[in-house]
């Protein structure tokens, strides 16, 4: 049950915090900025209102998840630092002589309060509100990237763990029957995963064919459990105790296991926006959704500056109806036709052709995949014009053809505009700015903990993140404040 009493205590020892908390200490600047009761506003049908022992005070609650964000600890750590660290005290609404919560009481709220909740939209619109009443965000340019985060489990070696299990289950056979082991499938002891899956595959068969295997508890669960991990390595490639992290790759050389957060902020460096999925997922499908939730708290959004992976055809057409400018390099397949321009061919709009260095345009023309699927148009040019052409030897070379013909990707009309945006000065400008993104990964990662996951699942990502970036802005807009009163 809900305690509604909002009676602001006062206690023998009140005066201690205005002797050892300064008035400039983070925590005093952040209870000035922001109400929090808006947290209990978003929690209070999590609790019943009408019976039941009196629930621990969901404000506070969430105060000590952001605690732990900005501090890094566990929960039994921070609830020890919180008996009698004074800030943290202060910032919690104790008074000094209170006592703090049971560790478990965390576990908890994190799975019983938050679970089903949009609590990271929540606070990233509540700090939003705090910059934007402060005059400190312009709003109308985000910045958009993803950061990857390790998942709390390190996974294990396929062949290693199947190897394990299988040698498990066949022991608990042997026990029932040790003559079984003439018929059973022959073990397979070598490094291939496939050959390993194999044999896995055919021992559980073995035990589902054999009724006196099947209806035991413990064969039954044992070949339950290799089947999963047989699924999980088809599925995934891999096995571990976070069924939902992915591995994911931050280049073509280096692999992660774990998580993304997709990120949109202000060019002052405030978080905006943010969306989490499991580390195997590309950024640019992401960027729709950081647009729309974006346009919630920042509704004069003219641009998004983002790295190559964002200007995808889905999201060019996005950027479209909405208006926005893509700061983002196309990809370089799609700007071929400047190589051909530096060969002195040129683009007729008009006739839709393209026109040789001699001035000959092409005859004709026809849409064709390349060895990856991707659609092209070639254009072929005359023989007659190629055969007499003055620069025949410096067009075709010492080739064999008789004929120019040039392939370039086809383009869109959104692809088309993205090319002759490339090309201007605000592109160029902004451009510039995407640094300051990779700054704010860093951050996260450094000051909040966020280079490795604290809980599991999708779900559990998403709080750990709720709680580094609703800190982080805080931070933020103490720090933009202070600038913007030194000025």
């Amino acid at each position: 049950m809900l305690n509604t009493n909002t009676t602001i205590k006062v206690g023998e020892y009140s005066y201690l915090y205005d002797l050892l908390i300064p008035k400039d200490h983070m925590f005093r600047q952040w209870l000035a900025l922001i109400d929090f009761s808006f947290v209990f506003d978003q929690l209070k049908d999590k609790y019943c209102h009408d019976n039941g022992r009196m629930a621990v005070d969901p404000v506070m609650m969430f105060k000590y998840l952001v605690l732990k964000a900005i501090s890094n600890l566990s929960d039994v750590k921070l609830v020890e630092r919180c008996r009698y660290d004074m800030s943290y005290k202060y910032f919690l609404g104790l008074l000094p002589e209170d006592g703090v919560i049971e560790a478990s009481s965390l576990s908890r709220f994190r799975n019983q309060r938050l679970a089903d909740t949009d609590i990271m939209d929540t606070l990233i619109k509540k700090t939003v509100e705090v910059a934007k009443e402060h005059k400190l965000i312009d709003g109308r340019t985000i910045i958009v990237d993803s950061t990857h985060t390790l998942s709390r489990c390190t996974p294990l070696g396929q062949t290693e763990t199947l190897q394990k299990y299988a040698k498990a289950l066949r022991k608990m056979i042997y026990e029932i029957d040790v003559n079984m082991k003439q018929s059973m499938p022959a073990k397979y002891e070598g490094d291939s995963l496939s050959d390993e899956i194999n044999y896995v595959k055919s021992l559980v068969e073995f035990c589902s064919r054999k009724p006196e295997l099947s209806l035991r508890e413990n064969i039954s669960e044992a070949s339950s459990l290799l089947s999963e991990m047989v699924d999980d390595i088809e599925d995934h490639y891999t096995i571990s105790g976070d069924d939902e992290a992915r591995v994911g790759h931050k280049s073509a050389d280096s692999e992660f296991y774990g998580y993304k957060t997709h990120i949109a902020m202000t060019p002052e460096r405030l978080i905006v926006s943010a969306s989490m999925t499991s580390g195997e997922k590309n950024d640019g499908p992401e960027l729709p959704a950081l647009i729309d939730k974006a346009i919630e708290v920042l509704p004069e959004l003219e641009r998004v500056v983002g790295d190559g992976a964002y200007s995808g055809q889905k999201n060019l057409e996005k950027a479209e109806d909405e208006g926005i400018k893509i700061v983002s390099k196309l990809n370089s397949r799609l700007l071929e036709g400047s190589k051909y321009e530096e060969k002195g061919f040129s683009y007729n709009k008009d006739a839709e052709m393209l026109v040789c260095p001699a001035g000959h345009m092409s005859i004709s023309k026809k849409q064709v995949k390349d060895r990856t699927g991707n659609d092209r148009i070639s254009y072929l040019f005359s023989r007659k014009h190629c055969g007499v052409c003055a620069l025949r030897d410096t067009c075709l070379g010492q080739t064999k053809e008789k004929r120019q013909k040039v392939s370039a990707a086809v383009k869109t009309k959104q692809q088309i505009a993205q090319i002759e945006f490339m090309d201007t000065e605000e592109f160029k400008r902004w451009s510039k700015e995407r640094y300051k993104i990779e700054a704010k990964n860093s951050e996260l990662k450094n000051n909040y903990g966020y280079d490795r996951a604290i809980y599991y699942g999708v779900c559990g990502m998403r709080l750990q993140g709720a709680a580094a970036i609703f800190a982080s802005n805080l931070c933020r807009i103490v720090r933009l404040m202070s600038e913007k009163q030194a000025k």
